[in-house]
């Protein structure tokens, strides 16, 4: 399998984003809280979310990846730097996990 270049990923990214951004128009998710999982990070990683209010568990590893930057910069650039509020970035689930799926293989 063919690793997708990293500026396609952020073209995708950029589409996703503004796909997003009419969902929101149109919809507005509700904040489902994470039941699951602990409100405490292990030392080493931190948390984002999704658009679909997906939460991740990241090690801090991953802020070297170009994409992971790329999206931290956009979810800047859309959402503002949040005030002891959590990270959102500008991408669902489904992309988010694909993105950890191919830096994991990387």
């Amino acid at each position: 399998m063919a690793m997708i270049s990293t500026k396609k990923l952020i073209k995708m990214v950029r589409k996703w984003q503004k796909f997003a951004a009419m969902q929101r128009k149109r919809i507005s998710f509700p904040r489902n809280g994470s039941t699951s999982s602990s409100p405490i990070v292990e030392k080493g990683h931190f948390v984002v979310y999704t658009v679909d209010q997906f939460r991740f568990v990241i090690p801090l590893a991953y802020l070297e990846n170009e994409v992971i930057e790329q999206l931290l910069n956009m979810s800047e650039e859309e959402f503002g730097l949040p005030s002891g509020g959590p990270i959102t970035l500008p991408c669902d689930s489904a992309f988010m996990d694909y993105i950890i799926s191919l830096i994991k293989k990387a």
